[in-house]
């Protein structure tokens, strides 16, 4: 019952941040650098110590989670670019206005929220701690997401009634992506394998997306700070769980 719950948390937050982007951006940086902070201390201070703890009870080969987290970190770096998912790209291109390249673009986040989805309910297999871990990093993810998604298709000049379908499309993915995994169960192996890639999707996320989009308008202290108050949030939530 708690992944359902957290997934229908991830629905509020894509609907959030869509509604958020669709009324202003005023607090949008600020939250964007918070978030990137508690992704970023979700991965060093939660995913990375329990991959250590099942390799080490499991005599699993170290080598093989870390491939797995490069593997993760270029597949959404070269699914990103190629697609043109995120409106910071599009701005490079603002003269080129294709109502469907903004529609393909939500299409391929709400691809993306699916496997957000798939994650929480992933790291439930591996323990409460670790699944209540990955849904803060996503639920963190999925507000940007659906900012993503309502600034790709306005952009882009989609109508706003247009704008909203495909951002509850986008919201009920992770839903979705949660009960698909009541489907099937890894082991511990694959489990391992899914966490390594899972921590190199995060810190793409994090450190290569949100991040550089918080500092869009300059880096300030501000957000500087509250970056790092997102990761301290994370370090002393682990130490308590």
């Amino acid at each position: 019952m708690t992944p359902i719950l957290l997934s229908i948390a991830t629905f509020m937050s894509t609907l959030s941040g869509g509604f958020f982007a669709l009324k202003n951006q005023k607090w949008i940086k600020k939250i964007m650098g918070f978030t990137a902070g508690v992704i970023i201390g979700v991965v060093a201070f939660d995913l990375l110590p329990e991959i250590f703890k099942l390799i080490s009870a499991n005599n699993i080969n170290s080598t093989i989670p870390m491939v797995a987290l490069v593997v993760g970190f270029l597949v959404f770096h070269i699914s990103e670019k190629l697609l043109l998912m995120h409106h910071a790209e599009e701005k490079q291109y603002g003269q080129h206005h294709h109502p469907q390249v903004g529609v393909l673009s939500a299409f391929a986040l709400s691809g993306h929220s699916f496997l957000d989805g798939v994650g929480i309910g992933l790291g439930f297999q591996v323990n409460t701690t670790v699944g209540i871990a990955v849904a803060i990093a996503v639920i963190g993810h999925d507000f940007a997401d659906g900012l993503n998604t309502v600034n790709l298709m306005l952009a882009n000049k989609n109508k706003n009634s247009k704008a909203i379908k495909l951002l509850i499309l986008d919201a009920i993915a992770p839903v979705l992506g949660v009960l698909s995994t009541r489907l099937f169960h890894l082991s511990t192996t694959n489990l391992v394998i899914y966490l390594g890639f899972f921590c190199g999707f995060l810190l793409y996320i994090g450190a290569s997306d949100i991040l550089p989009q918080a500092h869009e308008d300059g880096s300030t202290k501000t957000i500087i700070g509250l970056t790092i108050l997102g990761t301290l949030f994370i370090f002393i939530v682990t130490r308590f769980a």
